[in-house]
């Protein structure tokens, strides 16, 4: 009688062991799926988020300009508040371009797009006072697209061969370039630049 109430005993008591084993896997597996869940969520929305994000990044600078300008047109006017001046902007930055105004380096990118959009002008014309606007002043870019508002970051002062200033930018850049010492007579030797980064645009 002893004997068969040990087997049973030992029978309820491997039951129990089993079920216990059930019930504890089940419930582990549960919450290990349920957590890996909730934790790789939010950092695949991130990625998805980033990658549509970037994607209208990408279709809003190539739907700021559908039709590239040509050479000799004009693409719009820098306003600069520290001199009250409003210049026209034309593309290229031939003689023919910078007798008229300020000039848009045709193979840099247009004003508003992200990389270094470059504009020049002669010192003794459209930018005789440029040298009054430093770190912190504004530059304003009107041209189809909209209204770019630019704040500048750094002047520099460089030989006139100096090809960096022509480089790329890993945001939305303005470079501002002129000839300088500015009361210089004849050839000037060296380049005024001004690198502005883009602070807001509004477009149309």
């Amino acid at each position: 009688m002893n004997r068969k109430k040990g087997v049973i005993f030992l029978s309820l008591a491997i039951i129990m062991i089993l079920f216990g084993l059930w019930f504890s896997t089940t419930n582990v597996y549960k919450f290990a799926k349920g957590y890996f869940a909730y934790n790789t969520q939010p950092e695949n929305s991130q990625v998805e988020e980033k990658t549509k994000s970037t994607k209208k990044e990408i279709k809003e600078d190539k739907e700021l300009y559908p039709t590239r300008p040509k050479i000799g047109e004009e693409i719009g006017e820098l306003y600069i508040p520290k001199l009250k001046a409003t210049l026209p902007i034309y593309h290229g930055t031939d003689e023919d371009e910078l007798e008229k105004g300020v000039g848009h380096f045709a193979e840099s990118v247009l004003p508003g797009e992200k990389d270094n959009s470059v504009l020049s002008g002669h010192r003794d014309t459209v930018f005789r006072k440029l040298g009054e606007v430093g770190e912190g002043d504004s530059l304003i870019v009107r041209t189809s697209a909209g209204e770019f508002k630019y704040k500048v970051n750094k002047v520099r002062i460089v030989d006139e061969d100096d090809r960096t200033v022509i480089v790329p930018k890993p945001r939305a850049t303005l470079t501002v370039s002129t000839c300088y010492p500015f009361e210089y007579i004849g050839s000037a030797p060296e380049r005024y630049i001004l690198v502005a980064y883009l602070a807001s645009k509004t477009l149309n």
